[in-house]
């Protein structure tokens, strides 16, 4: 008797998506997973935005978030403030980090060796220092978020951190970082240093979004191992190096009366007498001491002498 036989399906086998079969942490495991996701991030950022601040030894916290709609959220953020939308996280999702003027010109001014105190007279328009660094703190933490929800904290050999900032506005209601009525989480980012400073940010993302950049639940996390060390902040450094300062030359000086001064009118002629050197200014800071010439048709100074040189070691520039 033949007792083998060949079945046939009497139809498709049904296809599930992988969010249909694949079971979410449970309510208990999520607050494990993001109480160790912001721990871990809180001290990653530590180790990377002391390079930015003058080598400061930093500590980060970052609070447990609120769970609020999105219109409730952008109202919490400054009508103007220094905002970027960022992408980050192995599935590049999108975060928003902003920082109020105040915050961003203090965190500048310490990154150039001041003290960094937050004052309450800010200008309308964020200086352009202030600006490039916020881009440089915000790119950092979009990829210190990134390594936060890695395995291990740390990124394949080779492999550059996934961490960008998309596109940056005054205005955080245009960067449309979720949608009005979804909920988002807020967070809150306290920088502070050794010398008493607390420099704080907000940080949003869309509950949905937060989900995928937790880490998968059983999976071993730490902050250590995978940075990328950044070398201690510089003036000669991208992006601070290329901001323009305006310098001048002072080719003579003279001194006036009150009187005469009022009396000046068109036509009238002023003796100069010209040094053999003449300062080089910035602002108000004398740079170095040079002499007069001229360069292919056109007036030049010749460098002869910076303030913190003897005579003995003047050289020629």
């Amino acid at each position: 008797m033949r007792m083998s036989h060949e079945f046939a399906a009497a139809s498709a086998a049904a296809q599930h998506c992988r969010e249909l079969t694949t079971r979410g942490p449970r309510p208990e495991e999520r607050a494990v997973l993001l109480a160790a996701w912001r721990r871990d991030l809180a001290r990653m950022l530590a180790e990377e935005l002391s390079a930015l601040l003058s080598g400061d030894r930093l500590e980060v916290s970052v609070s447990e978030p609120e769970a609020l709609a999105g219109h409730a959220v952008l109202a919490r953020i400054a009508p103007v403030a220094a905002n970027s939308l960022l992408r980050c996280g192995p599935s590049a999702e999108t975060a928003l980090i902003a920082f109020d003027f105040a915050t961003a010109i203090a965190l500048t001014e310490r990154s150039f060796g001041g003290d960094g105190k937050v004052v309450t007279s800010v200008p309308d328009q964020l200086p352009r220092s202030a600006a490039l660094l916020v881009d440089e703190i915000a790119a950092t933490i979009a990829q210190t978020i990134t390594r936060a929800s890695l395995r291990d904290g740390a990124l394949p050999a080779g492999t550059a951190p996934i961490g960008e900032v998309i596109v940056r506005s005054e205005s955080a209601v245009r960067l449309k970082p979720f949608e009005s009525e979804s909920e988002a989480l807020l967070f809150t980012l306290v920088i502070a240093n050794r010398q008493g400073c607390e420099w704080r940010a907000q940080l949003a993302i869309a509950a949905e979004r937060m989900e995928r950049l937790l880490p998968a639940p059983g999976r071993a996390h730490s902050a250590r191992g995978g940075g990328v060390r950044r070398a201690p902040a510089s003036a000669m450094a991208a992006p601070l190096a290329a901001i323009p300062l305006p310098l001048h030359v002072v080719l003579a000086e003279i001194d006036l009366s009150l009187v005469r001064l009022q009396t000046l009118g068109p036509g009238d002629l002023l003796p100069l007498a010209l040094g053999r050197q003449v300062p080089l200014m910035l602002g108000d800071k004398l740079l170095a001491h040079g002499s007069i010439g001229t360069l292919e048709d056109h007036m030049a100074i010749r460098l002869t002498r910076f303030p913190s040189q003897t005579p003995a070691s003047q050289g020629v520039a």
